[in-house]
This record gives C-alpha cells, sequence and structure tokens, in this order.
C-alpha cells in the first residue's frame, strides 16, 4: 500500500481548545530505523486511546504527520453520548433488533469506560456527567420520539419521553416532544486526548511527529512502514487512527466525509441551571446540538453540508456560525452571549452511524478505526477495547457490529 493515508485539510478557524492548558506531548524526530510491537498510524484522540491501551504490554510508537492533537481531535464539541447518529429504531430496520441492541449497549458501557479510564488515571480534561435531551424535529417526531423511547426502555436504556407540556415546563422549550436520558458526558477533547499520550508515553510508548508514512508492505511476520523522515518503521501490528484521512487501499461502503461548524461563547455565560448538566441536540436534518463547557462557556454546533470541503471556505465559516447562533436563539430567546471562538471541520457519516474498527483488506496484522458519527470519541473507546483484544489473541463479542 502506498501513499498511505488522504490527505485534507481537516479544520477553519480556531478552536476553542487550542487555548486550552495541558496540551503539552512530548515528541521525537524519527533518525534511525526503529522496530516495536505497534504502530500506530494518527495522534488524535483515536491514537491516543489506543496508545494508552496497548502501550500497557507492548512496545508502541505513534507516528503522525502534523503535531499531536492538530487534526480531527480539535474540532470536536465532545459530546460524549452513548446515543447514535441513527436511533435504535432506525438502526434496527436496517441491522435488526438484536445488533441494534448490542451496539446501543456496548455504545452506553463505553462512555461508562471513558469515564472510568479519567478517574483511574486522574487525567484533567474537565469530564462532567451528562443527560441528554434530544428533541423532536423535521426528521423525525413527536412519534417517533415516543417509539424510539419505548424501544430504548425495553433494552434497558434509562430514557424518558417527554410531551411539550412537560419540556416546556422541565427546560422551557418549544418543541413537540423530547427523549431524556441519562448516562453520557462532556469533556475537552484536547486535553483528553494529551493526557492519554502522555499516560501512554510514560509506558513507554514514542511519539514521533512530524512523520509521515509513504507506504505500507506487510508480510507474514509484521508490517514495514517506509517514512519520509528516510528511516522504517517494523511492527508486528500497525492500527492506522486517521480519522477522516482514510487510509488508501482500504474500503469505505457507506461512508462519507462532510462538513461541520461549531462556536463557542464567552467564559461564564449565563445560562439556564439545567443547561449545566444537559447535552441537548435535535432530530433534524441540518441538526443543532449545544452544551455548556466547564468554564461556562456554550458550545454549539451543526449545519452539517454534505460537501467534504465546505468547512475550508472562511466566509462561509462566518455565515454558518452565525445561522447557527440565530437557531439557538429561536430556541433559548431569553439567552444573551458574546461568540468567542468559530471553526468548522471535516466529519464523518457512515451509513448505519457505526464506525469501521475492521482489519485491513489484503494487508495482513493491519487495522483501521474509522469513526464515523457524531460519537467518534465513545467509538475511539470501543476500537481501542476492539484491537487490543485481537491483538492480545482474544476475540471482542461485539467486533462483528463495527466490520460490516
Amino acid at each position: 500500500m502506498s501513499g498511505a493515508t488522504q490527505k485534507r485539510d481537516l479544520r477553519t478557524g480556531r478552536s476553542v481548545w487550542a487555548d486550552s492548558y495541558g496540551l503539552g506531548v512530548p515528541v521525537k524526530a524519527l533518525t534511525e530505523a526503529v522496530s516495536v510491537d505497534i504502530a500506530i498510524i494518527g495522534a488524535g484522540i483515536s491514537g491516543a486511546f489506543m496508545a494508552r491501551e496497548l502501550s500497557r504490554d507492548h512496545s508502541v510508537v505513534v507516528l503522525d504527520r502534523r503535531p499531536p492533537l492538530t487534526g480531527s481531535t480539535m474540532a470536536s464539541t465532545a459530546l460524549l453520548q452513548w446515543e447514535i447518529d441513527l436511533p435504535l429504531t432506525a438502526l434496527a430496520d436496517q441491522i435488526g433488533m438484536p445488533d441494534a441492541r448490542r451496539a446501543y449497549l456496548r455504545s452506553r458501557a463505553a462512555v461508562e469506560a471513558l469515564k472510568q479510564i479519567v478517574a483511574d488515571e486522574g487525567i484533567r480534561c474537565g469530564l462532567q456527567d451528562k443527560d441528554t435531551l434530544y428533541l423532536a424535529g423535521d426528521e423525525y417526531g413527536r412519534r417517533a420520539l415516543e417509539a424510539e423511547a419505548d424501544a430504548r426502555a425495553d433494552v434497558g436504556l434509562d430514557s424518558t419521553f417527554l410531551g411539550p407540556a412537560d419540556l416546556r415546563a422541565r427546560f422551557g422549550l418549544d418543541r413537540t416532544g423530547a427523549i431524556l436520558s441519562t448516562g453520557s458526558a462532556s469533556a475537552d477533547p484536547a486535553q483528553l486526548a494529551a493526557a492519554l499520550l502522555r499516560r501512554a508515553q510514560a509506558d513507554g510508548a514514542v511519539v514521533y511527529s512530524p512523520v509521515e508514512v509513504t507506504q505500507a508492505a506487510s508480510d507474514p511476520d509484521g508490517v514495514t512502514l517506509l517514512t519520509d523522515a528516510g528511516h522504517a518503521v517494523r511492527a508486528r501490528h500497525v492500527v492506522f487512527c486517521c480519522g477522516y484521512e482514510f487510509p488508501d487501499g482500504v474500503p469505505t461502503p457507506g461512508a462519507k466525509v462532510i462538513s461541520t461548524w461549531a462556536l463557542a461563547s464567552t467564559e461564564r455565560t449565563p445560562c439556564p441551571a439545567w443547561l449545566r448538566d444537559t447535552l441537548v441536540w435535535e432530530a433534524s436534518d441540518p441538526y443543532l446540538y449545544f452544551r455548556m463547557a466547564s468554564d461556562g462557556r456554550l458550545i454549539v454546533g451543526g449545519e452539517d453540508e454534505d460537501a467534504p470541503g465546505a468547512h475550508e471556505d472562511p466566509d462561509k465559516l462566518k455565515r454558518k456560525c452565525e445561522t447557527i447562533r440565530e437557531k439557538l436563539l429561536r430556541l433559548l430567546p431569553d439567552l444573551a452571549f458574546e461568540v468567542d471562538y468559530i471553526w468548522a471541520g471535516a466529519f464523518g457519516e457512515s451509513a448505519t452511524g457505526l464506525p469501521s474498527i475492521a482489519p485491513v483488506p489484503d494487508m495482513a496484522h493491519a487495522w483501521a478505526v474509522m469513526g464515523f458519527g457524531g460519537n467518534g470519541i465513545t467509538y475511539s473507546v470501543i476500537a481501542s477495547q476492539v484491537v487490543s483484544a485481537a491483538i492480545r489473541g482474544r476475540a471482542d463479542p461485539d467486533a462483528d457490529l463495527y466490520q460490516a
């Protein structure tokens, strides 16, 4: 395989996370050939979870053509949800209720696993437990959300349907209905990724940057990576954690890259008390979502557009963020806030809302992790579990869900 990954400009504008503290990750230049157990390509959130998990009992290197954290991770709005972009009922229509149930329950377990990792490692990333409020919209209205809440309850997921009167009384929102669920979270994704990489480094992992992998070739014993540094990396296993820069030669059926936009308010923005503990998103296309960060900023996003390069337009960045602001004010007209950051990024979608976590076709000892969908960080946790189990010779019970 040559030209190991596709190249994209993944962000425009300046993300609020770019100014977070604690983002330092020591890097090295690749000055000689290296031989290790595991080579991970990508130093974003997916690569960070992977490195943290595998470095505990393997020698690991992480390679990235960019500095750590500066790809798609910096564009994330870090709604750490177990809810999948496709509702349970709609996912069941595509893959059957037994598999849809497994996918939702695994996603729910992954958010709990993420919280446990943050607690165990003492990571400071503004992690907060959150409920989610899923508002009826033009894609799924009141009756669809009532059916969805019932389906979730049937599989043991804590979700309650709220009619318009309850929704207005509890949240001051004027919609025909919503689903209120527990068990999600929010965080600073850059701080989280940086801390995970440093934990991996404490276990012996090495991050090489900037290093571009130009060719990858497998044989019965492992994979050889050729790099633009002029030195090869030899690994028993390779894991591509390249986000929305898909590895060349890896099929991505039903997947596409689109554009998305986001903004952040100034710190300590006055907001309704309930918003401190609640993530909000809507069943519309394009949809709006918002939350509060631990420093009192409003993080708001949406207006997705089915064009992979649309986010690169600086004029569109301003227009889209103004549209996002206006939509939020229509929903919560009493809000008063000042926009402090605006940014846009490439974003991946799949037909099912599930990621691809699978061996690379025709390339032994190689895996590709492509976390499509709105809960990419949740899927990064799952990917680290699925791939590490396979490398350790164990079968993950849900691996088949992500290898369709």
